[in-house]
């Protein structure tokens, strides 16, 4: 043990029996006694013993123990790791020695594990608002498509993100860069909560998200701040000064946090312009009414034009992927000012034209109650002739099945069969469609058309731009999530309880019909539906969308007018 100790001893000393106490550097009285503790705690004189004790008491070891053994006896919990007056006493530290850091001070320390939790409930609100887009939890129902409350979770989560990766290397750039980020948010929260439409389809669900980014951006230059009043306290206490340079490290830092943040601010600004057009668009009113159904969690849109008659059926028009009033209404209005018809009605299914969005899952069987409610509510009894386009068919098939007794007839335009259900439920689809709805805030093309196409609030609630739109994207991604399961099983049930003296016309687009052999038997197969088939027709270089040419429309007018002449007794004049 006697040459493990550090400090040469005083042979001239007598020997002392008294305990031996450590040294504390900076203390006259212990520097005074400490030769004589030494020697009267080793006793005796040993030359050997001097020269190695003269050479280890210059060792680094002996001046790190020095230094561990120079304590401030007063320290408590509440003092710093390394106290003040370090530089002064040991010499300045390099600047780039790791125990020049922010994290010494508890304030720093704190709101980086602040940060880690709000980045954790920031993660928990992105990733049910990530699963409500296919199946939608209990409460939290948006009317909207839901892809703008994702929009805003996500901002949340990567600022986050990009602030604990550059923690501790704090910028005015990436300051500044996020007090822009807090502004727009700050706008775009304005926007929802004043325009009345943006706020009902919100809810409750996209308020919260728009605020909790809002809060989240603010919080973040906060944490900024103090990290760098931190950073300059410490380079001050342990260098001596404070490094108004940087190394090449933290310029690298401080380089990809900007390019990160800016990126965020071009997202952000995208969600705001796109926001200002949304809020244009919700001026133009429905042309019919809007009622509540399926417990009151949406409404959907219906429009019926013309007088009632009960002796004569009224027309239902169901849409095929696009609404109603985009095209399909144009030659049964056509028809109905020309005398072929007396009367119309049509509704926008769940995310289509002014209907709000439904929950997930939405099948055709649940869109086909949905319909029924709307209808009951807006005093409509029928009876009915169904008319309806591509995958419209299947929500007007399981329609028939559910009121046959006022269904009095049936016209299928190029509608799709139950077998070929598996093209609009195939994943790939469903991914694109999903992916789709997620870029879909930023309104690349809707902005686009806006500003340089002149697109109208028409062309893109149910236009041409229609397909553009975030709710008609959810409204397709909840079709294909369910179509070769839910819908599939439904239509199946419906193709069996359907009496098969319903009055049936099939017109066929003659593109399709040529092109596609499965899509030729397909229409074959919907001909035979019932036994009182009218006709089936398949119209020469027609598209899918028959209207569109002059002898589709003839074609067309003709069909509805003899299934809308038919009585009660289904005999077709």
């Amino acid at each position: 043990m006697s040459k493990l100790w550090p400090f040469k001893r005083n042979s001239s000393s007598p020997p002392s029996s008294g305990p031996t106490t450590p040294v504390h550097e900076g203390s006259d009285r212990a520097s005074a006694h400490a030769p004589a503790r030494a020697g009267s705690a080793i006793g005796g004189s040993n030359s050997a013993y001097d020269d190695i004790s003269a050479n280890y008491s210059h060792s680094p070891s002996t001046r790190m123990l020095r230094r561990q053994l120079s304590y401030d006896t007063n320290a408590d919990e509440r003092s710093r790791l390394l106290g003040p007056g370090r530089a002064a006493r040991f010499g300045p530290l390099d600047p780039d020695d790791p125990a020049v850091s922010p994290y010494n001070l508890w304030t720093v320390r704190g709101l980086r594990w602040m940060t880690i939790v709000l980045l954790c409930v920031s993660v928990v609100w992105w990733v049910l608002l990530l699963v409500s887009a296919f199946v939608t939890p209990p409460g939290m129902n948006s009317r909207g498509s839901g892809f703008y409350e994702f929009a805003f979770a996500t901002i949340a989560v990567a600022i986050l993100i990009v602030t604990l990766l550059f923690f501790a290397t704090p910028s005015r750039a990436e300051q500044y860069s996020c007090l822009v980020i807090s502004f727009l948010l700050f706008v775009d929260t304005i926007i929802i909560l004043a325009v009345e439409g943006i706020r009902v389809e919100a809810g409750w669900v996209g308020i919260t998200s728009v605020i909790w980014a809002m809060v989240m951006s603010g919080w973040v230059v906060l944490c900024d701040r103090i990290v760098e009043y931190g950073k300059a306290e410490e380079e001050e206490r342990l260098t001596g000064r404070h490094e108004t340079k940087r190394t090449l490290k933290e310029w690298s830092a401080v380089f990809t946090s900007t390019i990160l943040t800016f990126l965020l601010i071009v997202v952000t600004a995208l969600l705001t312009l796109t926001l200002i057009m949304i809020a244009h668009d919700t001026s133009l009113a429905p042309f019919g009414s809007r009622y509540y159904v399926d417990g009151e969690k949406y409404q959907v849109h219906v429009f019926c034009e013309g007088n009632k008659n009960v002796s004569e059926s009224t027309v239902l028009l169901e849409a095929g992927e696009y609404p109603v009033e985009g095209g399909m209404e144009g030659w049964v209005f056509d028809a109905y000012n020309n005398g072929s018809i007396g009367r119309y009605c049509y509704w926008d299914r769940p995310g289509f034209g002014f209907s709000d969005n439904a929950p997930s899952p939405l099948s055709a069987g649940m869109a086909a109650d949905a319909l029924s409610e709307a209808l009951a509510k807006a005093g409509e009894t029928g009876p009915w002739v169904l008319v309806s386009h591509g995958v419209g068919g299947i929500y007007s098939r399981i329609f028939a099945s559910r009121h046959a007794v006022e269904i009095h007839g049936l016209l299928l335009i190029d509608t799709l069969h139950e077998a070929l259900l598996y093209r609009i439920g195939s994943p790939g689809r469903g991914f694109r469609l999903w992916l789709r709805g997620i870029i879909s805030p930023l309104g690349f093309d809707r902005l686009w058309g806006w500003m340089f196409k002149r697109d109208t609030r028409e062309d893109r609630i149910f236009g041409t731009a229609a397909y553009q739109n975030g709710k008609l994207i959810k409204a397709k991604l909840q079709e294909a999530l369910v179509a070769t399961t839910y819908t599939h099983n439904e239509i199946i049930t419906a193709k069996v309880i359907l009496p098969r003296d319903v009055p049936l016309a099939v017109v066929s687009s003659g593109e399709r019909v040529k092109n596609d052999l499965r899509w030729y038997e397909a229409q074959r197969d919907l001909s035979g539906l019932s036994d009182r088939l009218v006709g089936w027709d398949i119209v020469d270089c027609a598209p899918h969308e028959v209207w569109r040419t002059l002898q589709g429309r003839k074609v067309l007018e003709t069909r509805l007018k003899q299934l809308v002449d038919a009585r009660k007794s289904r005999e077709v004049s």
